[in-house]
C-alpha cells in the first residue's frame, strides 16, 4: 500500500491506484502476500496476562496486605477463627474482581461477530464466496441487501445502496451512498458517503467497492482496541486505594509507637511486641470488604426489583458518587426508532390525504410478501395510530401499477384508481420530488417565488429535526404509468418524520439534575436533530451552542477541556472523540458516567467510571457497560443514584466509626502505659473486643441514611477522614481515660479488674458511639434499621455472657465488675450520649 490519502476526495478509479490494485482484483498470489503482511481481517488483542497473575494481582491492594498480615498475626496468637473470617473475605473479593478482568475480552467477542461472515470477493477476475477474515486491502466486493460490511471500503458503484450505520455513527435513518468525491477534511463515517464501514448493514440496493483498511486499522476496529485496553477504574475503587494507604501508615505508626513506649518502660520486649501486633490487629477494620459487598449487594438486589443489571458490583458506589452524566441520543433519550410525527398540507395544516396518499404508496405490504428488509418510512406509516384509522379510505382504491424507490430517482410511485379517476401517486425525499413538481394542489402553478418558499419550508422542517418526505400526485388517463411520468407533479403535502424522545426522558433528566449530576448530551446525529430532541425534552442548550466533532478535531487540549467542561450538547461526534470528551471530563476531576446503546458507544463506555446501557442496545455496548437497563425508562437511573449514595453513606458510617474508635482506643493505650505498670489489655483481649464490636458494624450495611445526604454527590476525602479520625479519636480518648484514671487512682483497681472493666466500656463506647457517628443529626432524631439495633444488643449481650462466665474468666481472664464501678461506668457512657456528630463541621 501507498502512503494515505484523503481517497475519498479523489474520483472512484483513483482506488485503485492508491490500493495497488485493479479492476479485475486482486489475485491469489497477491492476496496471499498481503494477508501475511496485513494479517487477517480480525482484531487482535494486546497481549493479555494470564488467569493466575491476574487472580494474584487482585492482592496488590494496600489494605488487603494489612489484612493477610492481620490473619496471620491472629494465627499465631491462636484466634483461629478471626483468622479464617479474614483470609475468607479477602479471598471471596480477590474473586469478585478476577471475575471482572473478563468483562473487556467479552465485548471484543462480541465485536468480532459483526466481521465473521462471508463475501463476494473478485479474485483472479473471478467473483467467490470468501470468508471475511480473509479479506485484504486493494480486494474488491460486491454487496447487496443484507451484506455486512466486512472492512472499510472506498464505493466504486452502487445502485440504490443505502447502509444501516445507526451502531457505527448514531445516525437514524439509512444512508443513501455515492461513489463521487467528497470534500470532507475529517474521516467520520456519517460524513463520508462515498464510503463503506466495517459492522454496516446494507438496507437495499447493491454496491461494489474496494478495500481500504482491514482490522484494527478500521473504524470499528479502532473502537475494539479502545476497549481492550485496562479498564478505568472507577472513583470508589480509588478511594478505597487511598484510604488503605492512610490506613496502612496509622496502623504503622501506631503500632511503632505502641511497642516503642511499652519495650521502653521495660513490660517486656516479647510482651510489648505482641501487645501492639494485636493492637494493629485490633485498628484494622477486617470487616470493611465483607461490609462493602454486603452494602453493594443489597443495593444490587434493589436495582435488579427496578429490572436494572448490575453487572459490577463497584458501580453502585460510583453511580452515587457520579456528578456528570454523558448520555448518548439515539436509543437513550430517545427510542431510536422512525415515527411519523405530523401530515401536512402546503399551509402546515393537518391533512389526512396526504397521510392516505402515504399509504397507498407504500412498499411495506410487499415486503412482508417477500420477508425482506422493511423501509423504515414505510413502516413508520403504516404503523401510524392515524393511519390504522383510513383502513376504509385505502379500500376504496384499487393498485394498478407500482415503481420501487430506488436511490437514483428517491421516490416511488404507484398507480391507483377510484371509480373512473386514475391517479398516480408519488412519495419521495422533499427536495428531489419538489423538483419533478410544476404545481400545487392548493394554489396552482409553482412559480420561482414560490417554490423559493416551498424550499425554505423544507429546510425549516430539516432544522426542527424532521425529515420531511414530499407527496405529489398527477392525474392519469392510460392503463399504464412508468417512471416517465413522474413529472409535471402537483405537490399536495409532507410527511414528517422524527425520532421521538422516550416518554421518561425529560422527566428523568430534570430529576437527575436536582440531584446536582450535570448532564451532557453526546451524539453522532446531526445539530439540527439534537437540537429538536433537547427541545422537545425542555433541555436546556448552554449558550444556545451545539459543539460539533469538526470543531473539536482542530482544538488544542487546554481549549478542549474547558469547552467539554463547559458545555453540554455536542454533536456529530466520533466514537473517538467522545472517549475524548469523558477523558477531559475526568482530568477535571469529575465522576463521569456514559449512557449509550451503539458501537460508537463503545469506548466512552469503557472508559467513564460507570458505563450505562439498555437492553435493547448493541450486544458490544452491553458487553462494555457496568450497568443495564431491562426497561426503556432512564428514571431508574435517579433511583440507582439514591441507592448509591445510601451505600457510599453506609460504609462511610463504619469507616469513621472504626477508624476513630479503634485510633482512640490506641491512643489511650499508648497514653495509659506511661502510668501503668503492665499491659492494659491483653492480646486476647483486643481481638476478642474486636470480633464483639464487628456485629453491629456489618449491620450498618443496610442501615438509613439521612434524606440530607442523599441530595449530591459524595466523594472519598481522606483529608477529612484523618481529620476525623484524629479529632474524634482524641475525643474517644478522653472519655476512656476519664475512666481509667478513677479506676487506678480512686478505686485502685486490680490489673484483671481494670482490664475486664475497660474491655466493656470500650465494647460499649464504640457501639454508642455508632449510633452517634451514624447521622449528623442528635443521634435520638435519627431512627436506626431494626438490624443495627438487634446487632448491637447482641454484641451487648455476648460481652456481659463472657466477662461474667466461667468461660470468660478461664479463658480471657476476666473477672467480675463490683456494681460501684458499674454504676461510674454508666455515668462515663452516659456522657457520650449528647455528642452531635457533623461531618459538615
Amino acid at each position: 500500500m501507498k502512503k494515505e490519502v484523503p481517497i475519498w476526495t479523489l474520483p472512484a478509479e483513483k482506488a485503485f491506484t492508491l490500493t495497488d490494485s485493479s479492476q479485475k482484483g486482486l489475485t491469489h498470489h497477491e492476496a496471499a502476500l498481503r494477508l501475511q503482511k496485513y494479517g487477517q481481517n480480525e482484531f487482535t488483542e494486546e497481549k493479555r496476562q494470564g488467569a493466575w497473575l491476574i487472580f494474584l494481582l487482585q492482592f496488590r491492594s494496600p489494605l488487603v496486605f494489612i489484612l493477610i498480615i492481620a490473619a496471620i498475626i491472629s494465627y499465631f496468637l491462636e484466634q483461629h477463627l478471626d483468622a479464617i473470617v479474614i483470609l475468607g473475605i479477602v479471598v471471596l473479593n480477590a474473586g469478585l474482581g478476577f471475575y471482572q478482568e473478563y468483562k473487556a475480552e467479552r465485548s471484543l467477542r462480541e465485536l468480532r461477530k459483526y466481521i465473521a461472515h462471508f463475501n463476494h470477493v473478485l479474485r483472479n477476475g473471478a467473483v467467490t464466496s470468501l470468508n471475511s477474515k480473509e479479506i485484504v486491502p486493494g480486494d474488491i466486493v460486491y454487496f447487496r441487501r443484507g451484506d455486512i460490511i466486512p472492512a472499510d471500503l472506498r464505493l466504486l458503484q452502487v445502485q440504490n445502496f443505502a447502509v444501516d450505520e445507526s451502531a457505527l455513527t448514531g445516525e437514524s435513518f439509512p444512508v443513501e451512498k455515492i461513489t463521487s468525491p467528497i470534500k470532507a477534511e475529517t474521516a467520520l463515517p456519517h460524513s463520508l458517503k462515498n464510503m463503506a464501514f466495517a459492522g454496516a448493514t446494507v438496507t437495499s440496493g447493491t454496491a461494489e467497492g474496494v478495500v481500504i483498511t482491514t482490522g484494527n486499522k478500521t473504524f470499528l476496529g479502532k473502537t475494539a482496541r479502545s476497549i481492550s485496553k485496562e479498564e478505568t477504574h472507577g472513583e470508589f475503587h480509588k478511594g478505597i486505594i487511598k484510604f488503605s494507604n492512610f490506613l496502612l501508615k496509622v496502623v504503622l505508626i501506631t503500632t511503632i509507637i505502641v511497642f516503642a513506649v511499652n519495650a521502653f518502660l521495660e513490660k517486656g520486649v516479647i510482651t510489648s511486641f505482641l501487645f501492639a501486633i494485636a493492637l494493629a490487629v485490633g485498628i484494622t477494620p477486617e470487616v470493611l470488604p465483607i461490609i462493602i459487598t454486603v452494602a453493594l449487594s443489597n443495593g444490587a438486589q434493589k436495582m435488579a426489583k427496578q429490572k436494572v443489571i448490575i453487572k459490577k458490583l463497584a458501580s453502585i458506589e460510583d453511580i452515587g458518587n457520579m456528578d456528570v452524566l454523558c448520555t448518548d441520543k439515539t436509543g437513550t433519550v430517545t427510542e431510536g426508532t422512525t415515527s411519523l410525527s405530523l401530515f401536512v398540507d402546503l399551509q402546515d395544516k393537518p391533512d389526512k390525504i396526504v397521510l392516505l396518499y402515504g399509504l397507498l404508496c407504500n412498499s411495506i405490504k410487499k415486503e412482508k410478501e417477500h420477508h425482506s428488509f422493511e423501509n423504515p418510512i414505510d413502516r413508520a406509516i403504516s404503523e401510524s395510530p392515524a393511519g390504522k384509522d383510513l383502513v376504509r379510505e385505502q379500500e376504496k382504491y384499487r393498485l394498478l401499477q407500482e415503481n420501487e424507490f430506488d436511490y437514483n430517482r428517491r421516490r416511488m410511485s404507484v398507480l391507483v384508481a377510484k371509480e373512473k379517476m386514475k391517479l398516480l401517486i408519488v412519495k419521495g425525499a422533499a427536495e428531489s420530488l419538489l423538483a419533478q413538481c410544476t404545481s400545487t394542489v392548493d394554489s396552482g402553478s409553482i412559480t420561482p417565488a414560490r417554490r423559493s418558499q416551498i424550499e425554505q419550508k423544507i429546510k425549516e422542517y430539516e432544522q426542527n429535526g424532521f425529515k420531511p418526505i414530499a407527496i405529489a400526485e398527477k392525474k392519469i388517463t392510460g392503463k399504464k404509468a412508468g417512471k416517465e411520468e413522474e413529472n409535471k407533479l402537483a405537490l399536495r403535502g409532507f410527511l414528517l418524520f422524527h425520532d421521538p424522545p422516550k416518554k421518561s426522558a425529560k422527566e428523568s433528566l430534570e430529576i437527575l439534575q436536582k440531584q446536582d449530576v450535570q448532564v451532557k448530551i453526546i451524539t453522532g446525529d446531526s445539530p439540527e436533530i439534537t437540537r429538536h430532541v433537547c427541545n422537545e425534552i425542555n433541555f436546556s442548550i448552554i449558550g444556545g451552542r451545539i459543539i460539533l466533532g469538526s470543531e473539536i478535531e482542530t482544538m488544542e487540549e487546554g481549549t478542549f477541556n474547558a469547552l467539554c467542561n463547559n458545555y453540554n450538547v455536542f454533536a456529530r461526534v466520533s466514537p473517538e472523540q467522545k472517549l475524548k470528551i469523558v477523558q477531559a471530563l475526568q482530568d477535571r476531576g469529575h465522576v463521569v458516567g456514559f449512557l449509550g446503546d451503539g458501537i460508537n458507544d463503545a469506548p466512552a463506555l469503557h472508559q467513564a467510571h460507570i458505563g450505562i446501557s439498555v437492553d435493547s442496545a448493541s450486544s458490544v455496548a452491553k458487553g462494555t457497560a457496568d450497568i443495564i437497563l431491562l426497561h426503556k425508562d432512564l428514571h431508574v437511573l435517579t433511583l440507582g443514584i439514591r441507592e448509591g449514595r445510601k451505600t457510599f453513606g453506609n460504609i462511610m458510617k463504619y469507616i469513621f466509626n472504626t477508624v476513630s474508635a479503634n485510633f482512640g482506643n490506641a491512643f489511650t493505650i499508648a497514653a495509659s502505659s506511661f502510668f501503668l505498670r503492665y499491659i492494659p489489655l491483653l492480646p486476647s483481649q483486643i481481638l476478642l473486643a474486636n470480633f464483639l464490636t464487628d456485629f453491629p458494624m456489618l449491620s450498618l450495611s443496610t442501615d438509613r441514611v439521612d434524606e440530607d445526604l442523599l441530595h449530591k454527590p459524595r466523594h472519598w476525602d481522606i483529608k477529612f477522614i484523618g481529620k476525623f479520625t484524629y479529632v474524634f479519636g482524641a475525643i474517644s480518648s478522653i472519655f476512656d481515660l476519664l475512666f481509667l484514671l478513677p479506676l487506678l487512682f480512686i478505686f485502685k483497681v486490680t490489673p484483671e479488674l481494670f482490664r475486664t472493666a475497660w474491655f466493656t466500656l470500650s465494647i460499649l463506647t464504640e457501639i454508642i458511639g455508632t449510633f452517634v457517628i451514624r447521622t449528623r443529626k442528635a443521634f435520638y432524631q435519627s431512627r436506626p434499621s431494626l438490624w443495627f439495633i438487634g446487632m448491637s444488643i447482641l454484641a451487648i449481650g455476648l460481652t456481659v455472657v463472657i466477662i461474667t462466665s466461667p468461660f470468660g474468666n478461664r479463658i480471657f481472664q476476666f473477672v467480675r465488675i463490683p456494681p460501684k464501678i458499674l454504676l461510674f461506668s454508666f455515668g462515663i457512657l452516659s456522657q457520650g450520649c449528647g455528642v452531635r456528630f457533623d461531618s459538615g463541621e
